[in-house]
């Protein structure tokens, strides 16, 4: 893996660490509220022009066009800190005629879509806000 590639996968996974990490405050404290189950998604299909909003259930796989999507992980900051919602996707193309092809693996941010983004011909996707905090 060349340099480059490789700093793309470590520089989200160091940016959830610091967006989520708070100086002084136990693990336990930290975390209250903070893992969620699901995901506002929103998808936009490049040739039709049509955007659509959906919601994925971590670890349900869910289908927006020829994309397969399955939510791993979900994050939101506490009330009292900057607003991000997070989300660690794995993302596979669907193609009747061929094995499926894993075409996205990592974090997302509600914040800065761009940070970390799909790349892909026809569909862009992001993530708007996490929902559910887990009990």
């Amino acid at each position: 893996m060349d340099l480059g590639k490789l700093t793309a996968r470590l520089l989200p996974a160091a940016l959830v660490a610091a967006v989520f990490s708070a100086s002084g405050l136990e693990a336990q404290e930290r975390s209250a509220g903070a893992p969620h189950a699901a995901a506002v998604m929103q998808g936009l299909d490049k040739v039709t022009a049509r955007i659509s909003t959906f919601r994925l259930e971590l670890d349900e796989p869910f289908d927006f066009g020829s994309l397969r999507l399955v939510l791993r992980a979900c994050w939101k900051t506490p009330p009292e800190e900057p607003p991000e919602s997070a989300a660690f996707l794995e993302i596979h193309e669907i193609d009747p005629d061929s094995p499926e092809r894993r075409i996205f693996n990592g974090w997302m941010f509600a914040s800065s879509p761009a940070v970390n983004p799909l790349e892909h011909g026809v569909y862009d996707v992001w993530v708007m806000e996490s929902e559910d905090p887990l009990q």
